[in-house]
């Protein structure tokens, strides 16, 4: 029966699926187990010349705020072949 009713190539071969991940991060929680470890540090930074450095505490409170308000945001990764999806917590 298929020699005489053949299928249309579009019907007989069917596209490759694409692959879906979806990745949660939660860095949140985790920067906030961390952050004793970057505030003791900080007096070391101190030792650098007056010159070179900046306050090290603004520097830690900074790089903390900004690594904070990256909660919620999500990141869409899309090629033909998979679709990734980051989503940081």
């Amino acid at each position: 029966m298929s020699a005489a009713y053949p299928l249309p190539a579009a019907v007989a071969r069917r596209p490759p699926r694409r692959t879906v991940v979806r990745l949660w991060l939660p860095l949140t929680p985790i920067l906030w187990i961390l952050s004793p470890f970057p505030l003791v540090l900080a007096p070391l930074g101190y030792l650098v010349p007056p010159r070179l450095r900046p306050d090290p505490f603004f520097l830690v409170f900074a790089l903390g705020e900004l690594l904070l308000s990256l909660s919620g945001t999500i990141v869409d990764v899309d090629t033909p072949d998979c679709l990734v999806q980051i989503r940081i917590l």
